[in-house]
């Protein structure tokens, strides 16, 4: 099978988000893990990157990534390095590195400034959307000599509203920072709310002053057939979950 690429007009660079289909991974893992931390045969996993590498037009090893922690931290990047550093999102102004992230149903966002010749991308859960990784993100892309006013940023496939049942602690922490945040929960059953992860994602990248912000409006959730997921794995038992990827480049 072969690989699944989803793109955005938005972002006038080659990038994709990539679906689990056209991996060499199987089991709960079917398809293209990338998730080098998953439990997964870490052989798969590096050709199922390989995979990924190639269709960036990039050789494996500048297909680069973080250690993700859920922070705010982005950070700038000029080669290849062997030890993934601890962060959320990585710049370059570098042309011939592709820039990847990994996510089961936290946001992937992808950024350009094609003028200044400035990409970014980040892992945004809600921890890491909360406490300010996409504008840190823009931040370090306009230190790079892009400008916010021209910078595109994409949300790839995600946990859409329906699918995100929290508890009021979890809202809590959005209303102790801004009661407007209200704004991006409804009411499920009992105490239990719906988040809008991609939502809130979009008014903070509108907050962070990019020119264009759009979400790809697939959910992870609710497609096991394309995505993985975080959330449907625990709902189902399962030991673990594939990651996906998300790459761009100049």
């Amino acid at each position: 099978m072969t690989l699944e690429i989803l793109t955005s007009d938005a972002l006038p660079v080659k990038h994709g988000f990539f679906t689990r289909r056209g991996g060499a991974s199987s089991g709960v893992f079917a398809g293209l893990n990338c998730g080098q931390g998953s439990s997964d045969q870490s052989e798969i996993v590096a050709i199922n990157r390989a995979r990924v590498a190639d269709a960036m037009g990039v050789a494996p090893d500048h297909l680069l990534g973080v250690h993700q922690v859920h922070s705010a931290t982005a950070i700038p990047v000029t080669a290849p390095y062997a030890e993934k550093p601890r962060a959320d999102a990585l710049v370059t102004s570098t042309p011939g590195l592709a820039l990847s992230v990994l996510s089961a149903d936290c946001q992937p966002v992808l950024f350009a400034d094609a003028e200044a010749g400035v990409i970014g991308a980040a892992h945004a859960g809600w921890r890491g959307a909360l406490d300010g990784v996409l504008h840190a993100t823009v931040d370090a892309m306009e230190d790079l000599g892009a400008k916010r006013e021209n910078i595109a940023a994409v949300i790839g496939p995600s946990i859409s509203q329906r699918a995100y049942e929290v508890g009021p602690e979890f809202m809590d922490s959005f209303m102790a920072e801004d009661a407007d945040y209200a704004r991006y929960f409804i009411n499920g059953e009992g105490d239990r709310m719906l988040f809008d992860l991609p939502g809130f994602g979009l008014n903070r990248l509108r907050a962070a002053g990019v020119g264009r912000a759009e979400w790809t409006r697939h959910c992870t959730f609710s497609d096991p057939e394309r995505f993985y997921s975080y959330r449907r794995t625990t709902h189902a038992k399962e030991a673990d979950y594939g990651r996906l990827i998300a790459a761009i480049t100049l």
